[in-house]
């Protein structure tokens, strides 16, 4: 018992961690490579950076903290209380309080004027830090939020509904900074959606997961609850032991594979499991099949 309770420290010293080096790589990314340049990093940091170049006596971690009350809120009610979003909380407090410190002491770093170096560099810096807030469990919060929200409540995948709300930051800045301003945004978010994905697991789209276990009843039960993912079951017997087990299968997206683990070892520690790579899903909870 003493020995999974430390266990259970480390790992939570290890998600604190990475929350935090995920939160100042992230902020260094705005206040060093974005703000200066007028690139609007897509979300509530994008339209947060707006209001900055309106009115810099807005400061731009200020308004990213305040900007993600009201969402986090809405997160509070829709995706299961506390539990969902106190490491997405945890994340913004330091992100937003670190954009605030660290900018009076790097205003006078030169990293040059070629806007599209910056934009690069920007973006697979926010990437970085938001695979490793995944990674930990969390969210940036913001269009993170609200794309879980719309996949929870439309069943429309993560992706496309992160992609619909930054779109409207990058609209945004279009008009604020110049269409030119816009372009170097989308080139900042398409890096760091890349960046966030070699992070995380890398460059593959989905995971696909084969479970070994004599508690699938269980097993299965709190992945559709926990997770709301369907699950598939078989009977299978191995060859060695001669004894019959359940074969359970299921397909998750990149960012819940720990979650999976967590709930598998929880439930039954004898489980075997197998992670496999996918590239991409067709089916609910992922993408549709066209017809035609």
């Amino acid at each position: 018992m003493r020995h999974i309770r430390n266990l259970e420290w480390r790992s939570l010293f290890a998600d604190l961690l990475l929350l935090i080096s995920g939160a100042i790589i992230s902020a260094a990314a705005v206040i060093i490579f974005m703000a200066p340049f007028n690139i609007a990093p897509g979300g509530v940091s994008g339209v947060a950076v707006i209001l900055n170049h309106l009115d810099p006596r807005l400061p731009i971690g200020l308004m990213i903290l305040l900007g993600n009350v009201p969402i986090q809120i809405l997160g509070f009610r829709t995706l299961g209380g506390w539990r969902v979003i106190i490491g997405t909380i945890f994340y913004l407090v330091i992100y937003s309080a670190a954009i605030d410190v660290i900018t009076p002491y790097v205003q006078n770093i030169d990293v040059g004027q070629n806007v599209l170096l910056n934009s690069l560099f920007g973006g697979i810096l926010q990437g970085v830090g938001g695979g490793l807030v995944f990674r930990a469990g969390g969210t940036q919060g913001g269009t993170s939020t609200l794309g879980r929200i719309l996949q929870m409540r439309f069943g429309m995948p993560l992706s496309t509904s992160t992609l619909y709300t930054d779109t409207g930051v990058v609209v945004l800045a279009g008009l604020v900074f110049g269409w030119e301003g816009a372009l170097y945004a989308i080139v900042a978010l398409f890096v760091g959606g890349v960046a966030s994905d070699y992070v995380l697991e890398g460059p593959s789209v989905i995971r696909t997961a084969t479970i070994i276990t004599d508690r699938a009843d269980a097993i299965a039960e709190v992945i559709m609850a926990e997770m709301g993912r369907g699950v598939t079951a078989w009977q299978g017997t191995g060859m060695f032991t001669e004894k019959s087990h359940t074969v359970l299968f299921v397909t998750v997206s990149r960012a819940q594979v720990n979650a999976l683990r967590l709930l598998v070892q929880e439930v039954d520690p004898n489980a075997f499991m197998v992670i496999g790579q996918g590239h991409v899903a067709y089916g609910r909870g992922f993408k549709r099949i066209k017809t035609v």
